[in-house]
C-alpha cells in the first residue's frame, strides 16, 4: 500500500489529538502541578514578535480615530442595527463587561489585556451578543492596525460613546497590550454549569461577605449580580447587599457603585423582545459557519427591537441616546410594580407612566414603548446607602457627571497600573488614590557609599535579603500593584503584616532609613541596594564576585498617597520563596507558590533558581530550616538541588505538610522540608529545572540565573525604566 492511501475509514490524523476529544496529561493525572499558569503567553502564541506596542500607540492619530470612532457610532449595520441608530449602548456595555470582570483580591480580569476576545469571557452567558459589537469595530482595527489594540480599542469604544452622547467624560489612556491567547490562570468559580444558583459561592448567601475569595460576581458567567435578583428572585434589598459586595470587590465604595449603576443605565436598553430559547448557540459552541458569532437570532428580523441577550426588555429612561437626568427621573418618579419581559425575564415597570415618559421603540420611531428597571435599580431605590447618594446626585447633577466620569475611569483603568504608564493626549495629569501614586526619586547620590555604610550597618545579609524580598514580592503583574518601589512596607498596612516579621522589619528598616536620610537617597532604594549587597556578599562567598544590577531612582510614598485598605489585599497569606503560609489552607503550598510566582511574573525556571537560592540564603520565614539543604547557610550554593535531587536521601512524612530527609542507611534525620521543597523533586518538569542547577558544572550558571530573576523581581515595577 501506498504510504499516503490510508484506505476507506482511515483518518488521515491521530484521533482526538487535535480536538477536545483528547486527553491531557492533567485529564490523566488531576493532582499534578499545572506549570502552564506561568508559560501561558509565550511568544509562539504571539503572532507580533518583537513587536512593542507600547511605542506603536504613541504614533497613533488619536483625534482620527476619536473621529473615526464617533462616526461609526452611529453608521448603523444591516447584519446588526442598532437601537435608535445609535451604537452608544453597546459598546458601553463591550467596555465595561471588559473591564467589569477585574476583581481586586488578585487583580484577575479587567480589560487590560483584550481577555474578552477569548473564552471564557467571549461566551459566558452575561457577554451576550458582545460579538457583534467587537466585529463593529473590526474596520477601525483593520483601518489603525498595529498602532492601536483591541484592548485599547475596545475600552475607547465605551468612553466615546458616553462622551458623543453628552458627558464630559475625565480622560482616555492608551497602552493597553494585547495577549494573544485566553488567561488559564483566571479562577472564575468551581461550577459547572453557566449560571448556577449562587449558593455555591458562599458560605451563606444571606450574608454576601461569605463569598468566595478572590469571585466577585454572584454566579458563574456574570459580571456582577444577577439582574433579576438573588438567584433570580426579585428582592431589591437583597439585591442591593449583594452589589455592595460585589462592587466592594472591584474597589468601588457606595458612591462609585451609585454612579455606576444610575450612570451606566442612563444610556442604552435591555434586549428581551423575543424567545431567548430560539438563541443559537454561544460563540465557543458555534458551528463553523457561524465564523466566531453567537447567539444567532433567527426572529430579529433586520430590526433592533427584536434582539435577545440577557432577557430583560426595555431603556432605563425616556431617551436613551442622550446623557441626562432621566435614570432618576423615572426611577424615583414613580413607584413601579414587577412584571415579565417578552422572553420571560423578572424585571420592572412603572404604574401609570405618562406618554411622554416612555422611550420610543428602538426601530421604529412613531411608536412609545415600556421602560423598566432591574432589581439592581430598585436597588438604588430601596437601599438607605444608596437612596442617600442618588438623592446628592439629584440635587446636585454637575456632581453626578463628575463622580460618574471619575467612577467610569476607574472602572477602566484600574488594571493599568500608576499614571506613569499612561499614553496619549487625554490622559489625566491627576494623581488619584486609587492609582497608588509614588513620588520620584533620586538618583544623583553616591550608591557606592550608600552601600559601604549598609555594609557597616551590622545587619545579616538574610536580614537584608528577606526585607528587600518583602518589599518587592508584593508586585503583582495582573493590574501593576506592589513592589519595591514606594517602600510601602515601612507603612501600614504592610509593617505589621505577619508575612513580613515585624519585628525582623523595624529593626533593618532603623538601620537603613539613617542611610538613606544621610545620602539624600529613598528608603526604597536602600532596601533594595541592601538586598543587593545580601546577595553579592553570599556569591563572593560560593566563589563568584559579581555586583548585582542598580538603577537608582524609586521614591518613597507617603501615608497620604496610600490607600491602606486597598492594600489589605495585597497581604501574603504564604510565600513559598520564603517557605511560609500563615495557616491551613484548602490548597496545597506548592499550589500557593505558583499562584505567587505568576502574579510575580516569573517564569518556571525563574521560580525554581529563586527558590533555591533563597533557601541557602536563610531567609525562610521565622528562620524555619524547613528547604535548607546546606551545611552553609549564607553563601549562594546548588546545594538545595544537590541534595533534592541526592539518592543517598529517603523523603519521609513527619507531620502535616512536613517531611524528614533521611539517610537511607542509617535512618538519621538530615533535614526537613515542606511540600513547596519536594515538588521540585516530585513534579517532573520541576525536577527537569532541578536537575540543571544540581550538575557540577552549572554553579555559575546558578548564581548567573538567580541574580538575573533577583533583579527582575526588583524592577518589576519600575515602570520608568520600560
Amino acid at each position: 500500500m501506498d504510504g499516503n492511501d490510508m484506505g476507506a475509514g482511515k483518518c488521515p490524523v491521530m484521533h482526538g489529538g487535535n480536538t477536545e476529544t483528547g486527553r491531557t496529561v492533567m485529564d490523566w493525572w488531576p493532582k499534578a502541578l499545572n506549570l502552564d499558569i506561568l508559560h501561558q503567553h509565550d511568544s509562539k502564541t504571539n503572532p507580533m514578535g518583537d513587536f512593542d506596542y507600547r511605542e506603536a500607540v504613541k504614533g497613533l492619530d488619536y483625534e482620527g480615530l476619536k473621529a473615526d470612532m464617533k462616526a461609526l457610532l452611529k453608521d448603523s449595520q444591516d447584519w446588526w442595527p442598532a437601537d435608535w441608530g445609535h451604537y452608544g449602548g453597546l459598546m458601553i456595555r463591550l467596555a465595561w463587561h471588559s473591564a467589569g470582570s477585574y476583581r481586586l483580591a488578585d487583580g484577575r480580569g479587567g480589560g487590560g489585556a483584550g481577555n474578552i476576545r477569548f473564552a471564557p469571557l467571549n461566551s459566558w452567558p452575561d457577554n451576550g451578543n458582545l460579538d457583534k459589537a467587537r466585529r463593529l469595530l473590526w474596520p477601525l482595527k483593520k483601518k489603525y492596525g498595529n498602532k492601536v489594540s483591541w484592548a485599547d480599542l475596545i475600552i475607547l469604544a465605551g468612553t466615546m460613546a458616553y462622551e458623543d452622547m453628552g458627558l464630559k467624560t475625565f480622560g482616555f489612556s492608551f497602552g493597553r497590550t494585547d495577549i494573544w491567547h485566553p488567561e488559564i490562570d483566571t479562577y472564575w468559580g468551581a461550577e459547572k454549569e453557566w449560571l448556577a444558583p449562587s449558593d455555591t459561592r458562599y458560605e451563606d448567601v444571606a450574608k454576601p461577605s461569605t463569598m468566595e475569595n478572590p469571585l466577585a460576581a454572584v454566579q458563574m458567567g456574570l459580571i456582577y449580580v444577577n439582574p433579576e435578583g438573588v438567584n433570580g428572585q426579585p428582592d431589591p434589598l437583597k439585591t442591593g447587599a449583594q452589589v455592595r459586595e460585589t462592587f466592594a470587590r472591584m474597589a468601588m465604595n457606595d458612591e462609585e457603585t451609585a454612579a455606576l449603576t444610575c450612570g451606566g443605565h442612563t444610556v442604552g436598553k435591555a434586549h428581551g423582545n423575543g424567545d431567548a430559547g430560539a438563541l443559537g448557540a454561544e460563540p465557543e459552541a458555534g458551528e463553523i459557519e457561524n465564523q466566531g458569532f453567537g447567539w444567532l437570532n433567527p426572529n430579529m428580523g433586520g430590526k433592533a427591537s427584536n434582539a435577545v441577550t440577557s432577557g430583560i426588555e426595555g431603556a432605563w429612561t425616556t431617551n436613551p441616546t442622550k446623557w441626562d437626568m432621566g435614570y432618576f427621573d423615572l426611577l424615583f418618579g414613580y413607584d413601579w410594580e414587577l412584571t415579565k419581559s417578552p422572553a420571560g425575564a423578572n424585571q420592572w415597570r412603572p404604574i401609570d407612566i405618562k406618554e411622554e415618559h416612555m422611550p420610543v421603540d428602538p426601530s421604529d420611531p412613531t411608536k412609545r414603548v415600556m421602560p423598566m428597571m432591574t432589581d439592581a435599580d430598585m436597588a438604588m431605590k430601596v437601599d438607605p446607602a444608596y437612596n442617600a447618594i442618588c438623592q446628592k446626585f439629584m440635587a446636585d447633577p454637575a456632581y453626578f457627571d463628575d463622580c460618574f466620569a471619575r467612577a467610569w475611569f476607574k472602572l477602566t483603568h484600574r488594571d493599568m497600573g500608576p499614571r506613569v504608564r499612561y499614553i496619549g493626549p487625554d490622559a489625566p495629569a491627576e494623581d488619584l488614590i486609587w492609582q497608588d501614586p509614588i513620588p520620584a526619586g533620586a538618583t544623583g547620590y553616591d550608591v557606592a557609599a550608600v552601600k559601604a555604610d549598609i555594609a557597616k550597618s551590622g545587619l545579616s545579609g538574610a536580614e537584608m535579603v528577606a526585607t528587600a524580598w518583602d518589599s518587592a514580592r508584593t508586585y503583582r503583574q495582573s493590574d501593576m500593584r506592589g513592589g519595591a518601589n514606594g517602600a510601602r512596607i515601612r507603612l501600614a498596612p504592610q509593617k505589621d503584616w505577619d508575612g513580613n516579621e515585624p519585628a525582623r522589619l523595624a529593626k533593618v528598616l532603623a538601620a537603613l532609613e539613617p542611610i538613606a536620610a544621610k545620602h539624600g537617597a529613598s528608603v526604597a532604594d536602600v532596601i533594595v541596594l541592601a538586598g543587593n549587597l545580601g546577595v553579592e556578599q553570599a556569591a563572593k562567598s560560593a566563589g563568584f564576585d559579581l555586583e548585582v544590577p542598580f538603577t537608582p531612582g524609586r521614591g518613597d510614598a507617603t501615608e497620604a498617597m496610600t490607600d491602606a485598605d486597598s492594600f489589605s489585599v495585597l497581604e501574603p497569606l504564604a510565600d513559598g520563596f520564603r517557605n511560609w503560609q500563615k495557616a491551613d489552607y484548602v490548597v496545597t503550598a506548592e499550589e500557593m507558590l505558583l499562584d505567587r510566582a505568576q502574579l510575580m511574573g516569573l517564569t518556571g525556571p525563574e521560580m525554581t533558581v529563586l527558590l533555591g537560592g533563597m533557601r541557602v540564603l536563610g531567609t525562610n520565614h521565622g528562620g524555619t530550616k524547613h528547604g535548607v539543604f546546606t551545611d552553609r547557610v549564607g553563601t549562594l550554593s546548588t546545594d538545595f538541588f544537590v541534595n533534592l535531587t541526592d539518592m543517598a536521601y529517603k523523603w519521609v512524612p513527619a507531620g502535616k505538610g512536613v517531611y524528614e530527609i533521611q539517610d537511607r542507611k542509617s535512618g538519621a534525620v538530615k533535614w526537613t522540608a515542606t511540600r513547596a521543597d519536594l515538588v521540585f523533586g516530585s513534579n517532573s518538569i520541576l525536577r527537569a529545572y532541578a536537575e540543571v542547577y544540581a550538575q557540577d558544572d552549572n554553579a555559575g550558571k546558578f548564581v548567573c540565573d538567580f541574580v538575573a530573576a533577583w533583579t527582575k523581581v526588583m524592577n518589576a515595577d519600575r515602570f520608568d525604566l520600560a
